[in-house]
C-alpha cells in the first residue's frame, strides 16, 4: 500500500448518462477540488480514498458501489 492511501477504500462509479462529472475534494482545514474527470453514459471509474482525497462529489446520473452497497445518483 502506499503511503498516501488511508485505509485503501475504492468506489466504484458508473455513468448512467453522458457528461457524469467527478469531482476529488481535498483533506485539511479547507476542502478544496483537486481533480474532475468526465464519464459518458456506460464509462466506469474506480476511485479511492487517501491523504489527498477526503471526499468524492458526483454529479449527474451514476450508480456508485462501495463496501457499504449500492446508490444511484441524480434523477
Amino acid at each position: 500500500m502506499h503511503d498516501d492511501a488511508i485505509g485503501g477504500d475504492f468506489v466504484v462509479i458508473k455513468a448512467l448518462q453522458d457528461g457524469v462529472t467527478i469531482i476529488g475534494l481535498t483533506r485539511g482545514e479547507q476542502t478544496r477540488f483537486h481533480h474532475s474527470e468526465k464519464l459518458d453514459k456506460g464509462e466506469v471509474m474506480l476511485a479511492q480514498f487517501t491523504a489527498h482525497t477526503s471526499a468524492i462529489k458526483i454529479r449527474g446520473r451514476a450508480e456508485i458501489i462501495t463496501k457499504h452497497g449500492r446508490v444511484e445518483s441524480g434523477d
